[in-house]
């Protein structure tokens, strides 16, 4: 089944319509609950999101490929396991739009290129597996930039994502269309993946939580280079807490990833506000003037330190050392673009953006030395940071340099006055933090003067999801930021 349907050419009958109002706003943790009590049936939860995506998508553009009817028999059988006793799953019955880069079995994944749009994978990735195997019942694909390649949703199969909150600005990428469809109450969690900001960036642009896990914590799989540490998948949600649920789904070891970290994911569910009074906090609204920032974003962290520093933590201006951060994340990531896409690109000349061409030509032309001196530069971060968060709890840092930008810009020309040479220098804020190998987080930080989203980067600790997410979920109750959705009928 390719599921190649679009949303807005069906509605699912008079009872989704008479509970889509009130079950497409839910809260994810909240949803399962009632899905798991019996209080609503799968049936009736997929069907108010199947009609909230023929209602609202066509303005976003979110979900490009739809398989209503394939989901709406998952949850039939799902209700039925369920009368029948079966335990339900932690996800039981809550529909997910997948990201297009990640496989789904039966159900068309394009990864937002001409060379695969008709490409129908025969497995699931193992994020996927995992939403399955929990209850989570797949209604389609969410837009990426193709090859996931850039922070702006746009490819040429499917077109642009608009940004919920204003369908003039971007909604951010790669995971762009999870966030947008989120945000838009199409699906209450999504998967996404981040190597330089694809969980970050959208997430900030929509007012969502995202969240980049340490290395190894929720493991790829296949993966052709398993020992990589830049990009990984991760959970996005409405809350901290509906994050939370997700991750505790996708973490945990698996056999086939080698770097999988072996705590159990269910350790991360149903996180509390951590106790901030007392915590360590440092804060660089513009990593020290080493990184243009464009003031409202700069506002949002700066106000956000205040927030936690109300809340009774210890609040300092300090920013870690990111030296060689730039250098190690570009080379090693053309380096990875050419052993991916390098074979593609040679088998089909022309039909791939340039930006990508370009990207993976630069990785053919690195030597060997070039490689390892951007791992030993890596491990310099590594060490640099963990010495950093002996003194510090916490790290505040704007996720996006710039708030959504517009939609028709491949990306934004300058931030804060100065040129960007390429689509990459504008998500420096989020990549520098990838190259460290700490867990980040944007959550909810506020808005500009238009009504736009921005949020705030929370960093932490090596390994230390479970504490970071604590904060974030404090920062989140004080501020009720997340609380404010688009004005979408």
């Amino acid at each position: 089944m390719s599921g190649d349907g679009t949303a807005s050419a069906r509605t699912h009958g008079t009872g989704a319509a008479r509970s889509a109002g009130a079950l497409h706003e839910r809260d994810a943790v909240g949803l399962a609950r009632m899905l798991q009590e019996k209080r609503v049936s799968a049936r009736e939860v997929v069907a108010a999101h199947l009609d909230r995506i023929a209602e609202v998508n066509p303005r976003v553009n979110a979900v490009v490929t739809l398989c209503a009817e394939r989901a709406l028999e998952e949850a039939a059988a799902a209700d039925e396991r369920l009368a029948s006793g079966a335990v339900p799953g932690p996800l039981h019955g809550l529909p997910v739009a997948v990201k297009d880069t990640h496989a789904t079995a039966g159900v068309r994944t394009t990864l937002g290129s001409p060379v695969f749009a008709h490409h129908v994978p025969e497995a699931d990735d193992l994020v996927v597996e995992r939403m399955r195997a929990a209850g989570a019942i797949v209604v389609g694909k969410t837009n990426v930039p193709e090859f996931a390649a850039g922070s702006h949703t746009f490819n040429p199969v499917f077109g642009t994502t608009r940004n919920p909150y204003d369908a003039s600005r971007s909604a951010g990428g790669s995971s762009g269309g999870g966030a947008a469809a989120l945000a838009a109450g199409m699906h209450p969690i999504a998967d996404g993946s981040d190597m330089g900001g694809s969980l970050r960036n959208p997430a900030s642009f929509t007012n969502v939580v995202g969240l980049r896990p340490s290395p190894g914590r929720v493991p790829a799989w296949p993966s052709a280079m398993p020992w990589e540490t830049l990009s990984t998948p991760g959970p996005m949600g409405r809350s901290v807490a509906d994050a939370a649920l997700l991750l505790s789904v996708i973490a945990g070891p698996d056999p086939r990833a080698p770097m999988a970290l072996g705590e159990p994911g269910r350790v991360f569910a149903d996180p509390w506000p951590a106790e901030v009074r007392g915590a360590r906090v440092a804060v660089a609204p513009d990593f020290g003037g080493a990184l243009p920032v464009a003031p409202e974003a700069a506002a949002v962290v700066t106000a956000a330190a205040r927030t936690l520093e109300g809340l009774g933590a210890a609040v300092e201006e300090a920013v870690p050392d990111f030296s060689g951060a730039d250098g190690v994340f570009r080379t090693l990531r053309a380096w990875q673009f050419h052993l991916a896409w390098g074979p593609v690109i040679e088998a089909h000349p022309g039909a791939v953006k340039e930006a990508v061409v370009r990207n993976a030509a630069a990785g053919a032309a690195l030597s060997g030395e070039r490689v390892g001196r951007a791992k030993q530069g890596l491990a310099g971060l590594y060490h640099r940071f963990r010495l950093f968060f002996e003194r510090y709890d916490l790290l505040l840092l704007p996720v996006s340099q710039v708030p959504p930008f517009d939609a028709g810009a491949e990306y934004p020309a300058e931030v804060a006055g100065r040129p960007m040479g390429d689509y990459l220098e504008w998500m420096a804020s989020c990549y520098w933090v990838s190259a460290t190998g700490c867990p980040a987080l944007s959550v909810p930080g506020g808005f500009t003067g238009e009504g736009l989203p921005v949020g705030v980067q929370m960093v932490g600790p090596h390994r230390a999801e479970r504490r970071l997410l604590g904060m974030a979920a404090a920062f989140e109750a004080a501020t009720g930021y997340g609380r404010r959705r688009p004005g979408l009928s």
